[in-house]
């Protein structure tokens, strides 16, 4: 009887200490996270948000993401954003809220987060630093209830 207590004590010893190796072995594939915060919840049309990350992996592909944090009081269902990597430029249009009204994303503490993806599986041909700059593109110049505009790099 006390030797197979003493087997079940070493067994859950053996297990803590592999799920503490196996948790701490998995590696996050983020390779650029940051996040702008915009001044008193207020996105002027001339601010644009800019980002400098570094690709040193090509044979990778990535997956990009643009965040779009706001509150409650952003008077819009729909965002229109402009993006430009320094040789291309595009417009994006994404949704904030669904027909009825309820905001989509994340939800905490008063603030949703939206991850809109920009690019799957991209692949860059160079390593180096590369630029990207966000812009908004709505009808009003000061936007209110924007609190922060972010990206991700993933692999």
């Amino acid at each position: 009887m006390k030797g197979a207590s003493i087997n079940k004590i070493r067994s859950a010893i053996i297990g803590i200490i592999a799920g503490f190796f196996l948790l701490t072995s998995c590696r996050s594939d983020i390779v650029y996270s940051r996040f702008m915060p915009i001044s008193s919840e207020k996105w002027h049309a001339d601010s644009v948000a800019q980002f400098d990350y570094s690709i040193a992996d090509t044979s990778a592909q990535y997956k990009m993401l643009v965040y779009v944090r706001h509150t409650e009081k952003y008077p819009y269902q729909n965002m229109w954003l402009f993006l430009n990597n320094g040789t291309i430029s595009d417009t994006i249009e994404f949704y904030l809220a669904d027909d009825r009204g309820q905001w989509l994303g994340n939800k905490h503490h008063g603030f949703i987060e939206m991850p809109v993806l920009i690019e799957d599986n991209y692949h860059y041909s160079d390593t180096g630093v590369y630029h990207l700059s966000v812009q908004h593109a709505m009808r009003d110049t000061l936007l209110r209830g924007i609190t922060d505009v972010g990206i991700e790099i993933s692999k």
